[in-house]
């Protein structure tokens, strides 16, 4: 037998066989010959396949297409031809070397576990992730939850951009004075179960979101497109009604439950994943329905506890609704996907309308400070 030399692999113990391959004579095969192999073999010509990630240009290691149970129906054995001019022919004549087999109905059930694993993956973001977080929520001490909620805002703050910096968090003393002051008057009349630990970043973003254990965050945005103390006061009040309820922490347990589901798919180790859903989670505020309207009747009965009108948390419903409206402008994240607001406006404006003795939960001078905490 005339031909070149390769190397044979039998794919069923370790050792490496020489060998001499030449074409048949008929030129519809390669024949196989060595001292070491019990039997010559015939690889057909259309059963060869190339093992796609050789690297080495000046080798070319084959296979054959053959009924294994496996998938890829290929034979265990491996041939490694370094003859250029036969490993040149092969490239040049054989159109089908590197074609990839499946086994007949492999694609079935490709789109079979591909849609098991979607309906598992929809199950646990949408049913089991849900009834945990709603189950952890209610046995979590408080002082976890609360350690737990300044983590979040601390990572909130890094997703905005704030990154640890000075001036981030807005704390000018008169302003400060000014919000401790209308926190102060919201709870004086309250039995809360949590210490209110109120923060204003200071971001563009019209927006505030509710963190566990406690922790409610303006954005600076809020109170510049805010034209009244009430109006602030109002949404306060909104955000603490989650708190109480422990809304934000099932949501951000939802969250964090998403985000370990995303890494899974995505392969992200970094924790970024985490911090994205997170904050698109608590930026979004996406409650349920049924949560923002227990939200908003606490909302309505603290300001009325602390005499202060409805009317501004209807304002500021109307003032998120032509926001809404405006062409040229992002729709606001506060509220964007909670239930109708102009809706809530009708609702405070009506309760508002009950209310009688009212007074401003701040007087100019303290409203001007807050509006400056910033600066």
């Amino acid at each position: 037998m005339q031909g070149t030399t390769a190397h044979f692999y039998d794919g069923l113990t370790a050792g490496r066989h020489a060998v001499r391959v030449a074409l048949s004579d008929d030129r519809q095969a390669l024949l196989i010959e060595g001292e070491t192999l019990p039997d010559p073999l015939r690889w057909r010509l259309m059963d060869l396949r190339a093992l796609a990630d050789t690297q080495d240009k000046a080798r070319l290691t084959l296979t054959r297409m053959a009924p294994t149970d496996d998938e890829a129906p290929r034979d265990p054995a491996r041939l490694v031809i370094l003859d250029p001019a036969l490993i040149d022919w092969m490239h040049r004549t054989r159109p089908g070397l590197f074609r990839r087999d499946v086994r007949p109905g492999t694609a079935r059930k490709v789109l079979t576990y591909t849609a098991g694993a979607v309906t598992a993956a929809l199950l646990l973001l949408f049913v089991i992730l849900p009834a945990m977080a709603n189950t952890l929520a209610g046995v979590i001490p408080v002082e976890r939850e609360v350690a737990f909620g300044k983590t979040v805002v601390g990572q909130m703050e890094r997703f905005l951009g704030g990154r640890g910096t000075s001036g981030f968090r807005c704390n000018n003393p008169a302003g400060r004075a000014a919000l401790d002051r209308m926190l102060a008057r919201l709870t004086a009349s309250q039995d809360m179960q949590y210490e209110v630990n109120l923060s204003v970043f200071d971001h563009e973003m019209v927006n505030a979101f509710a963190a566990p254990g406690g922790q409610v965050v303006i954005l600076r945005g809020l109170l510049d497109r805010a034209d009244s103390p009430d109006e602030v006061a109002g949404v306060l009040a909104h955000e603490i009604g989650h708190v109480e309820s422990r809304d934000a922490t099932r949501h951000a347990l939802r969250a964090a439950g998403s985000a370990g589901l995303l890494t899974m798919f995505l392969g992200d180790f970094t924790g970024g994943a985490a911090v994205a859903v997170i904050g698109e989670h608590l930026l979004s505020t996406s409650y349920t329905r049924e949560a923002e309207t227990a939200a908003d009747a606490f909302a309505l009965q603290m300001l009325a506890s602390a005499d202060t009108s409805a009317e501004g948390l209807a304002d500021f419903f109307g003032i998120i609704d032509e926001m809404q409206q405006e062409m040229g402008l992002s729709v606001p994240e506060y509220l964007s996907s909670h239930p109708m607001t102009r809706g809530r406006a009708e609702a405070a404006r009506a309760f508002a309308g009950t209310q009688n003795d009212t007074r401003p939960i701040l007087n100019k001078a303290e409203w001007q400070a807050l509006k400056a905490i910033c600066d």
